[in-house]
């Protein structure tokens, strides 16, 4: 069946007036009548969203036990407003507690984004500039001397990741299983003892030890521990109430998920014991939520489409925003602070986390301004997971719709259920699609690659749609005595309902 993938999702722009008097009469009409078209198309924008998201719940759900990952959140933002939130999975060691959107996780290297809005707090004062050296703010800052030719570092280099510094502080920290992380003290002490592993500005190296730095030089300029700092200046006015600049050890096993590692082989995985990132928490050591990741999204929207001060300037986050630096292979780009990537020829910017017992991920489209934020407390791919619901949704939107046949009424709902296909397939789900049905493989990874449209005739009968918008051959839907379905048939062949959608 029909199998396409699509990853945008459209936002419709405000309208302006101007204020011409002798055309005032006319300009308000026009404004009127744009405005209202306006409303119209978000209606149906949000109304193509709950369909798909539909989807997306019954998949997230199968994902997580098909993979046996213990917990995750999820939260989807469209401009605004937040579309979905919800939890995955248990959080404790029993697995007794549900995961929810208020769940925090440790978000690790999302961490960054906020330093990275620090430093440009004190970049609009005027404290730093973006090619000072970092000696000018940090004077023990230094590597180990280097032979080989090279541009001084600067805190743009930090910021993109190509200042050659080392990947990390010189401990052990990501090791297991105390995951020793060094205190402020301890980087400075060991610092000097370092050896650039580039030449600065010559090439990408993604960098713990860069981002520390950034943080250290917001801590410099204000005269304020980094974490009171970030959290007055940045977290508070934005509302973010669960997130702080450290892990929150109070809460582990309550409101924070606790951290399990990769699978084994036999389906088990080990605890993880929970880290402290101490002296690398402006890389690595923030804990958070969804939803407060989605309400950070949503400033980013806000503040761009309103141009009105927020924590920051809508050009300085524009400016955060645009690519600084790009691999010579063009494979890479990178902004200030945020990683800036295409994804099927749609643009992203965000981070993504992983730290012990803890992934995470932070995607957002700023043409759209549609945001995807996921926290699990193990493992696997958040970004995997995140570009399949984005894929959903942008599938959903750029379904044409059907019309319905003429004269005949038809209940799309009749037929959305659950189908068994075995020996053949795992089950799938049929549900209503643009003005149709949508036949989706909820239990496999790539369900926005593998989705079918069934054309509405009447009575009971579908056309399918092929690839290229093709009409092809017929399919039946077969009843029950009591009027439910029984089965779908397709080339003679049955595929019989299984279970309604919901209660799964």
């Amino acid at each position: 069946m029909h199998r396409f993938r699509s990853i945008a999702v459209s936002l419709a722009v405000g309208a302006s007036l101007v204020a011409v008097p002798v055309a005032l009469q006319a300009q308000e009409s026009q404004a009127a009548a744009k405005e209202s078209d306006e409303a119209a198309e978000m209606a149906k924008q949000m109304a193509a969203a709950r369909e798909a998201l539909v989807v997306a719940d019954i998949w997230l759900d199968k994902y997580r036990k098909r993979n046996r990952i213990p917990a995750f959140s999820v939260a989807m933002v469209k401009g605004d407003d937040t579309l979905f939130s919800k939890g995955y999975g248990f959080t404790d060691r029993e697995m007794t507690k549900p995961a929810r959107p208020d769940t925090i996780y440790s978000i690790c290297s999302i961490s960054k984004l906020f330093t990275a809005v620090a430093f440009m707090q004190q970049w609009e004062k005027g404290s730093v500039r973006l090619d000072d050296t970092v000696t000018t703010h940090l004077p023990w800052a230094t590597l180990a001397p280097d032979d080989r030719e090279s541009v001084p570092i600067t805190m743009r280099g930090l910021l993109t990741h190509s200042a050659g510094l080392p990947r990390e502080s010189a401990h052990p920290y990501w090791t297991g299983p105390d995951f020793p992380f060094p205190t402020q003290a301890e980087i400075r002490t060991t610092m000097a003892g370092q050896s650039p592993l580039y030449p600065a500005s010559t090439t990408w190296q993604y960098s713990n030890l860069g981002l520390t730095l950034v943080g250290e030089t917001v801590e410099s300029v204000s005269g304020e521990p980094y974490g009171d700092y970030v959290s007055t200046r940045i977290l508070e006015p934005l509302g973010m109430e669960n997130t702080r600049p450290y892990i929150q050890s109070d809460k582990h096993g309550g409101q924070m998920a606790v951290g399990w590692g990769s699978l084994h082989e036999d389906g088990t995985r080990p605890d993880v014991a929970l880290f402290d990132a101490k002296g690398i928490n402006p890389a690595a050591g923030f804990s958070s939520t969804v939803e407060d990741l989605a309400r950070f999204a949503a400033w980013q929207f806000r503040l761009l489409r309103t141009g009105e001060p927020e924590v920051l300037r809508a050009s300085t986050l524009r400016e955060m925003q645009r690519v600084h630096y790009i691999t010579p292979d063009k494979e890479t780009t990178w902004g200030l602070g945020f990683a800036i990537y295409d994804i099927d020829g749609t643009g992203f910017v965000g981070h993504g986390g992983s730290c012990p017992g803890y992934r995470s991920t932070l995607m957002m489209n700023l043409e759209n301004e549609f945001a995807i934020a996921l926290a699990m407390n193990t493992m696997e791919s958040p970004g995997a997971i995140a570009s399949q619901l984005a894929g959903l949704l942008g599938n959903r939107k750029d379904a044409e719709e059907f019309e319905a046949p003429e004269g005949i009424e038809v209940d799309l709902s009749d037929y959305a259920g659950f189908y068994d296909s075995q020996p053949w397939g795992r089950e799938w789900v049929i549900v209503p699609w643009a003005g149709g049905l949508a036949s989706v493989e909820v239990s496999y990874d790539e369900p926005s690659g593998g989705i079918g449209r069934l054309k509405p005739l009447g009575d009971d009968r579908f056309r399918v749609i092929n690839d290229e918008g093709e009409e092809r051959d017929i399919v039946t839907f077969h009843r029950k005595d009591d009027g439910s379905i029984d089965y779908i048939e397709r080339f003679g062949n049955r595929d019989y309902f299984a279970r309604p959608l919901a209660g799964d």
